[in-house]
């Protein structure tokens, strides 16, 4: 069990990582378009298209990655103060009622309006003579799949915090939190016992913002 969990977990960070770079790529695009608007007065027609569609693919092949990370915008009032045995619970009882028939209803749609894209080529009508965009449409149920095996691997690590009463662990990426750590690690100007204190607010802001770190998880159980 816990093997498959962490395989989804690695799935869905490595792809979110893969695309992750499109940020990158969407930011040349606009700074290349308002070069060109603004200063050699050449405004490209299909920008907008563009740019729409590498945030596009950037917001929907991300989803998994956030999903293994535990980084969607919850409710925290009420669910951050239960035992994981009731969080377990109430996520399990979300997962069925409403991820696993919108997100199934995503991967079915999205599959027909890329399969419509392709047969007749589809070409974007908000500007004229608009790039084609059957290859955008294309990531909708791809990425509709992979947040579906991500959440199914989330459902089975509800389904093991509900027997043993903790939550199983999960494949962590670096954090923002860790990079500060290697900053002031590197800093001439910091001294050691600065840098642990420093560390030490950070970790408890986090910790309390989050409410579903390790530590809080075990005191609960």
């Amino acid at each position: 069990m816990n093997r498959f969990l962490i395989f989804a977990d690695k799935v869905s960070t490595w792809t979110g990582k893969a695309f992750a770079w499109l940020i990158i790529l969407l930011m040349l695009v606009v700074c290349a378009e308002v070069f060109k608007r603004y200063l050699l007065n050449a405004p490209t027609a299909w920008i907008f298209d563009a740019t729409n569609m590498i945030y596009g693919v950037l917001f929907m092949m991300c989803g998994a990655y956030t999903l293994a990370q535990d980084g969607h915008v919850r409710g925290d009032f009420l669910y951050g103060s239960m035992k994981p045995r009731t969080q377990a619970g109430l996520d399990l009882a979300l997962y069925v009622l409403f991820f696993l028939p919108g997100i199934t209803a995503l991967v079915y749609a999205g599959w027909d309006f890329a399969d419509r894209a392709w047969v007749i080529k589809e070409h974007s009508s908000i500007t004229a003579d608009g790039p084609p965009i059957y290859h955008f449409k294309t990531f909708i149920p791809i990425a509709g799949a992979l947040v579906l095996f991500q959440g199914i691997a989330e459902m089975l690590r509800c389904i093991v915090c509900l027997r043993t009463g903790e939550w199983p662990a999960r494949l962590k990426d670096a954090e923002e939190i860790d990079v500060v750590g290697e900053q002031l690690a590197q800093s001439e100007y910091v001294d050691e016992d600065v840098r642990k204190h420093a560390m030490e607010q950070a970790h408890a802001i986090d910790e309390a913002a989050r409410h579903r770190s390790a530590d809080v998880k075990g005191e609960k159980s």
